[in-house]
Protein backbone atom coordinates (compact mmCIF):
# COMPACT_ATOMS: atom_id res chain seq x y z
CA UNK A 1 0.00 0.00 0.00
CA UNK A 2 2.56 2.44 1.18
CA UNK A 3 4.56 1.47 -2.01
CA UNK A 4 1.75 2.44 -4.83
CA UNK A 5 1.01 5.61 -2.81
CA UNK A 6 5.06 6.55 -2.72
CA UNK A 7 5.53 5.65 -6.39
CA UNK A 8 3.68 8.50 -8.33
CA UNK A 9 5.21 11.09 -6.00
CA UNK A 10 8.31 9.75 -6.34
CA UNK A 11 8.39 9.73 -10.20
CA UNK A 12 7.05 13.25 -10.55
CA UNK A 13 9.65 14.07 -8.09
CA UNK A 14 12.24 12.38 -10.12
CA UNK A 15 10.67 13.38 -13.56
CA UNK A 16 11.26 16.94 -11.99
CA UNK A 17 14.56 16.38 -11.27
CA UNK A 18 15.80 14.91 -14.36
CA UNK A 19 13.94 18.15 -16.25
CA UNK A 20 15.91 20.55 -14.12
CA UNK A 21 19.32 18.63 -14.09
CA UNK A 22 19.26 16.07 -17.32
CA UNK A 23 22.93 15.99 -17.08
CA UNK A 24 22.53 14.34 -13.89
CA UNK A 25 20.41 11.15 -15.50
CA UNK A 26 21.99 11.20 -19.36
CA UNK A 27 24.76 9.22 -18.45
CA UNK A 28 22.92 6.39 -17.05
CA UNK A 29 20.86 5.40 -20.18
CA UNK A 30 22.85 1.76 -20.42
CA UNK A 31 21.21 1.02 -17.30
CA UNK A 32 17.20 1.14 -18.38
CA UNK A 33 17.69 -2.13 -19.48
CA UNK A 34 19.58 -4.02 -16.63
CA UNK A 35 17.41 -1.76 -14.19
CA UNK A 36 13.93 -3.26 -15.98
CA UNK A 37 15.35 -6.86 -15.31
CA UNK A 38 16.04 -6.36 -11.45
CA UNK A 39 12.05 -5.41 -11.54
CA UNK A 40 11.62 -8.49 -13.48
CA UNK A 41 13.75 -10.50 -11.17
CA UNK A 42 11.66 -8.91 -8.31
CA UNK A 43 8.80 -10.11 -9.80
CA UNK A 44 9.62 -14.04 -9.99
CA UNK A 45 10.96 -13.84 -6.42
CA UNK A 46 7.16 -13.35 -5.28
CA UNK A 47 5.97 -16.19 -7.47
CA UNK A 48 5.52 -19.24 -6.55
CA UNK A 49 4.23 -22.95 -8.65
CA UNK A 50 0.60 -22.21 -7.01
CA UNK A 51 0.81 -19.34 -9.36
CA UNK A 52 0.94 -21.53 -12.67
CA UNK A 53 -1.01 -23.87 -11.00
CA UNK A 54 -4.46 -21.24 -11.21
CA UNK A 55 -4.01 -21.91 -14.77
CA UNK A 56 -5.34 -24.81 -15.41
CA UNK A 57 -8.31 -24.34 -12.38
CA UNK A 58 -9.88 -21.58 -13.89
CA UNK A 59 -8.97 -21.47 -17.34
CA UNK A 60 -11.90 -19.71 -19.21
CA UNK A 61 -11.00 -16.76 -16.59
CA UNK A 62 -7.66 -16.62 -17.32
CA UNK A 63 -8.48 -16.82 -21.07
CA UNK A 64 -10.86 -13.72 -20.82
CA UNK A 65 -8.22 -11.87 -18.96
CA UNK A 66 -5.53 -12.74 -21.27
CA UNK A 67 -7.37 -11.69 -24.68
CA UNK A 68 -8.49 -8.58 -22.97
CA UNK A 69 -5.16 -7.79 -22.01
CA UNK A 70 -3.74 -7.94 -25.49
CA UNK A 71 -6.53 -6.97 -27.24
CA UNK A 72 -8.13 -4.13 -25.66
CA UNK A 73 -5.16 -2.05 -24.62
CA UNK A 74 -3.57 -2.31 -28.40
CA UNK A 75 -6.55 -1.28 -29.80
CA UNK A 76 -7.29 1.24 -27.81
CA UNK A 77 -3.75 3.04 -28.26
CA UNK A 78 -4.20 2.62 -32.06
CA UNK A 79 -7.48 4.57 -31.79
CA UNK A 80 -6.53 7.45 -29.05
CA UNK A 81 -3.46 7.85 -31.39
CA UNK A 82 -5.47 8.30 -34.27
CA UNK A 83 -8.23 10.21 -32.59
CA UNK A 84 -5.75 12.73 -31.25
CA UNK A 85 -3.33 12.68 -34.31
CA UNK A 86 -0.35 11.60 -32.32
CA UNK A 87 2.88 11.86 -34.22
CA UNK A 88 4.93 9.06 -35.07
CA UNK A 89 6.91 9.10 -32.16
CA UNK A 90 3.94 9.62 -30.01
CA UNK A 91 2.25 6.38 -31.78
CA UNK A 92 4.89 4.02 -31.15
CA UNK A 93 5.12 4.87 -27.43
CA UNK A 94 1.39 4.51 -26.97
CA UNK A 95 1.41 0.87 -28.75
CA UNK A 96 4.26 0.07 -26.68
CA UNK A 97 2.21 0.62 -23.70
CA UNK A 98 -0.82 -1.06 -25.58
CA UNK A 99 0.85 -4.55 -25.97
CA UNK A 100 2.53 -4.65 -23.24
CA UNK A 101 1.61 -7.35 -20.21
CA UNK A 102 -0.59 -6.14 -16.96
CA UNK A 103 2.32 -4.70 -14.52
CA UNK A 104 3.29 -5.54 -11.36
CA UNK A 105 1.33 -2.13 -9.60
CA UNK A 106 -1.96 -4.17 -10.40
CA UNK A 107 -1.57 -6.92 -7.93
CA UNK A 108 -1.20 -4.16 -5.54
CA UNK A 109 -3.86 -2.43 -6.61
CA UNK A 110 -6.16 -5.59 -6.30
CA UNK A 111 -5.71 -5.91 -2.92
CA UNK A 112 -6.68 -2.39 -1.94
CA UNK A 113 -9.88 -2.96 -3.96
CA UNK A 114 -10.44 -6.53 -2.42
CA UNK A 115 -10.47 -8.15 -5.29
CA UNK A 116 -8.85 -11.86 -6.01
CA UNK A 117 -5.31 -11.59 -5.79
CA UNK A 118 -4.51 -14.88 -6.64
CA UNK A 119 -6.15 -14.56 -10.22
CA UNK A 120 -4.42 -11.16 -10.93
CA UNK A 121 -0.87 -12.67 -10.07
CA UNK A 122 -1.25 -15.41 -12.44
CA UNK A 123 -2.71 -13.01 -15.15
CA UNK A 124 0.14 -11.30 -14.32
CA UNK A 125 2.34 -13.55 -14.67
CA UNK A 126 0.71 -15.34 -17.83
CA UNK A 127 0.86 -12.29 -19.59
CA UNK A 128 4.36 -11.67 -18.96
CA UNK A 129 5.48 -14.23 -20.29
CA UNK A 130 3.33 -14.47 -23.07
CA UNK A 131 4.63 -10.90 -24.21
CA UNK A 132 7.73 -12.64 -25.11
CA UNK A 133 5.81 -13.16 -28.66
CA UNK A 134 3.10 -11.01 -28.26
CA UNK A 135 4.69 -7.59 -27.62
CA UNK A 136 6.02 -7.43 -30.46
CA UNK A 137 3.93 -9.39 -32.79
CA UNK A 138 1.34 -6.73 -32.04
CA UNK A 139 3.57 -3.88 -32.41
CA UNK A 140 4.58 -4.78 -36.01
CA UNK A 141 0.83 -5.54 -36.93
CA UNK A 142 -0.02 -2.24 -35.32
CA UNK A 143 2.39 0.14 -36.62
CA UNK A 144 5.20 -2.14 -38.64
CA UNK A 145 3.75 -0.64 -42.03
CA UNK A 146 4.26 2.43 -41.36
CA UNK A 147 7.09 2.67 -38.91
CA UNK A 148 10.20 -0.34 -39.12
CA UNK A 149 9.94 -2.87 -36.31
CA UNK A 150 11.99 -5.96 -36.08
CA UNK A 151 9.95 -8.12 -33.98
CA UNK A 152 12.67 -10.49 -33.96
CA UNK A 153 14.91 -8.87 -32.35
CA UNK A 154 12.32 -7.36 -30.50
CA UNK A 155 11.25 -11.37 -29.15
CA UNK A 156 14.96 -12.01 -27.93
CA UNK A 157 15.34 -8.62 -26.05
CA UNK A 158 12.06 -9.33 -23.97
CA UNK A 159 13.39 -12.82 -23.48
CA UNK A 160 16.27 -11.17 -22.24
CA UNK A 161 14.88 -8.63 -20.36
CA UNK A 162 12.00 -10.57 -18.62
CA UNK A 163 11.69 -13.92 -19.38
CA UNK A 164 15.35 -14.66 -17.82
CA UNK A 165 14.98 -12.41 -14.72
CA UNK A 166 11.77 -14.05 -13.87
CA UNK A 167 12.78 -17.41 -14.40
CA UNK A 168 15.68 -16.63 -11.89
CA UNK A 169 13.43 -14.77 -9.50
CA UNK A 170 11.39 -17.87 -9.37
CA UNK A 171 14.05 -20.83 -9.24
CA UNK A 172 15.47 -18.59 -6.19
CA UNK A 173 12.08 -18.50 -4.74
CA UNK A 174 11.70 -22.27 -4.73
CA UNK A 175 15.42 -23.24 -3.71
CA UNK A 176 16.02 -20.44 -1.59
CA UNK A 177 12.04 -19.55 0.11
CA UNK A 178 12.45 -19.79 3.72
CA UNK A 179 16.37 -18.33 3.92
CA UNK A 180 15.42 -15.02 1.98
CA UNK A 181 12.51 -14.48 3.96
CA UNK A 182 14.23 -11.52 6.05
CA UNK A 183 14.96 -9.33 2.88
CA UNK A 184 11.81 -10.30 0.35
CA UNK A 185 10.35 -7.58 1.45
CA UNK A 186 12.97 -4.98 0.10
CA UNK A 187 12.11 -6.42 -3.44
CA UNK A 188 8.78 -4.03 -4.16
CA UNK A 189 11.16 -0.64 -2.11
CA UNK A 190 13.62 -1.92 -5.06
CA UNK A 191 11.29 -2.51 -7.94
CA UNK A 192 10.13 1.12 -7.22
CA UNK A 193 13.31 2.42 -6.70
CA UNK A 194 14.91 1.03 -10.20
CA UNK A 195 11.08 2.27 -12.19
CA UNK A 196 11.63 5.70 -10.87
CA UNK A 197 15.25 5.86 -11.99
CA UNK A 198 14.01 4.60 -15.52
CA UNK A 199 11.47 7.17 -15.48
CA UNK A 200 14.53 9.89 -14.77
CA UNK A 201 16.36 8.64 -17.57
CA UNK A 202 14.08 8.68 -20.24
CA UNK A 203 13.06 12.36 -18.97
CA UNK A 204 16.46 13.72 -19.06
CA UNK A 205 17.47 11.81 -22.87
CA UNK A 206 13.98 13.43 -23.89
CA UNK A 207 14.34 17.00 -22.41
CA UNK A 208 14.53 19.07 -26.06
CA UNK A 209 11.05 17.00 -26.30
CA UNK A 210 9.10 18.06 -23.69
CA UNK A 211 8.04 21.00 -24.49
CA UNK A 212 6.14 20.11 -27.35
CA UNK A 213 4.60 17.07 -25.22
CA UNK A 214 1.04 19.21 -25.55
CA UNK A 215 -2.12 18.20 -24.17
CA UNK A 216 -3.25 15.35 -26.44
CA UNK A 217 -0.62 13.52 -25.49
CA UNK A 218 -1.36 13.42 -21.60
CA UNK A 219 -5.07 13.01 -22.37
CA UNK A 220 -4.33 9.86 -24.81
CA UNK A 221 -2.39 8.46 -22.22
CA UNK A 222 -5.68 8.93 -19.04
CA UNK A 223 -8.07 7.96 -21.39
CA UNK A 224 -5.55 4.68 -22.98
CA UNK A 225 -5.53 4.05 -18.71
CA UNK A 226 -9.79 4.70 -17.82
CA UNK A 227 -11.17 2.90 -21.07
CA UNK A 228 -9.24 -0.12 -20.29
CA UNK A 229 -10.25 -0.08 -16.88
CA UNK A 230 -13.72 0.31 -17.90
CA UNK A 231 -14.47 -2.31 -20.76
CA UNK A 232 -12.31 -4.54 -18.36
CA UNK A 233 -14.91 -4.46 -15.70
CA UNK A 234 -17.98 -4.19 -18.68
CA UNK A 235 -16.99 -6.99 -20.67
CA UNK A 236 -16.82 -9.43 -17.73
CA UNK A 237 -20.03 -7.96 -16.46
CA UNK A 238 -21.68 -8.46 -19.28
CA UNK A 239 -20.71 -12.24 -19.80
CA UNK A 240 -21.80 -13.03 -15.89
CA UNK A 241 -19.07 -13.11 -14.14
CA UNK A 242 -19.77 -11.39 -10.59
CA UNK A 243 -18.14 -7.91 -8.91
CA UNK A 244 -15.17 -9.09 -7.46
CA UNK A 245 -13.25 -10.70 -10.16
CA UNK A 246 -14.74 -8.53 -12.77
CA UNK A 247 -12.89 -5.75 -10.58
CA UNK A 248 -9.74 -7.96 -10.83
CA UNK A 249 -9.95 -8.41 -14.43
CA UNK A 250 -10.22 -4.26 -15.03
CA UNK A 251 -7.28 -3.26 -12.72
CA UNK A 252 -5.27 -6.12 -15.02
CA UNK A 253 -6.75 -4.80 -18.12
CA UNK A 254 -6.02 -1.05 -17.23
CA UNK A 255 -2.76 -1.14 -15.35
CA UNK A 256 0.58 -2.41 -17.55
CA UNK A 257 3.87 -2.83 -17.67
CA UNK A 258 4.80 0.48 -18.75
CA UNK A 259 8.26 0.33 -17.96
CA UNK A 260 8.54 -2.41 -20.29
CA UNK A 261 7.29 -0.10 -22.88
CA UNK A 262 10.19 2.40 -21.98
CA UNK A 263 12.57 0.09 -22.05
CA UNK A 264 11.49 -0.98 -25.64
CA UNK A 265 11.45 2.32 -26.66
CA UNK A 266 14.36 3.68 -25.86
CA UNK A 267 16.26 0.33 -27.07
CA UNK A 268 14.21 0.13 -30.47
CA UNK A 269 13.19 3.33 -31.31
CA UNK A 270 14.09 6.55 -29.20
CA UNK A 271 13.74 8.18 -26.14
CA UNK A 272 11.38 10.52 -27.19
CA UNK A 273 8.85 7.30 -28.19
CA UNK A 274 9.57 6.18 -24.51
CA UNK A 275 7.45 9.36 -23.17
CA UNK A 276 3.92 8.06 -23.43
CA UNK A 277 5.13 5.17 -21.06
CA UNK A 278 6.53 7.76 -18.69
CA UNK A 279 3.43 9.57 -18.68
CA UNK A 280 1.38 6.24 -18.24
CA UNK A 281 3.57 4.94 -15.69
CA UNK A 282 2.73 8.03 -13.30
CA UNK A 283 -0.79 7.89 -14.17
CA UNK A 284 -1.92 4.66 -13.67
CA UNK A 285 -0.58 4.38 -10.61
CA UNK A 286 -2.57 8.02 -9.51
CA UNK A 287 -5.86 6.11 -10.98
CA UNK A 288 -5.68 3.36 -9.11
CA UNK A 289 -5.47 4.50 -5.90
CA UNK A 290 -8.13 6.88 -6.30
CA UNK A 291 -10.20 4.07 -7.76
CA UNK A 292 -9.00 1.68 -5.23
CA UNK A 293 -9.70 4.30 -2.25
CA UNK A 294 -13.15 4.73 -3.55
CA UNK A 295 -14.33 1.36 -3.57
CA UNK A 296 -12.77 0.37 -0.05
CA UNK A 297 -15.33 3.98 1.14
CA UNK A 298 -18.11 1.87 -0.76
CA UNK A 299 -17.72 -1.12 0.31
CA UNK A 300 -16.97 -0.29 3.92
CA UNK A 301 -20.30 1.73 3.56
CA UNK A 302 -22.01 -0.95 2.36
CA UNK A 303 -20.65 -2.94 5.06
CA UNK A 304 -22.01 -0.72 7.84
CA UNK A 305 -25.31 -0.18 6.63
CA UNK A 306 -25.89 -3.86 5.62
CA UNK A 307 -28.95 -5.23 8.15
CA UNK A 308 -26.75 -7.71 11.10
CA UNK A 309 -28.54 -11.15 10.07
CA UNK A 310 -27.33 -12.18 13.17
CA UNK A 311 -30.14 -10.25 15.56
Amino acid sequence: MTSALLFPIAAILASVLAYLFPSLFISLKPGIVPLLGLVMFGMGMTLTVANFADVLKRPRLIALGIAMQFAIMPLLAWLLSTVFTLSPVWLIGMILVGASPGGTASNVICYLVRGDVALSITLTTLSTLLAVFLTPLITWGLIGTRIPVDPIAMMFSIAKIVLLPVAAGVLINRFWHTRLARVRHIFPTLSMAAIVTIIAIVVALSHPQLAHIGVGLIVAVALHNLLGLMFGYLIPRTLGIDARLSRTLAIEVGMQNSGLAVALASKFFSPASALPGVLFSIWHNVSGMVIATAIRRHTALNDRTQPDMNH
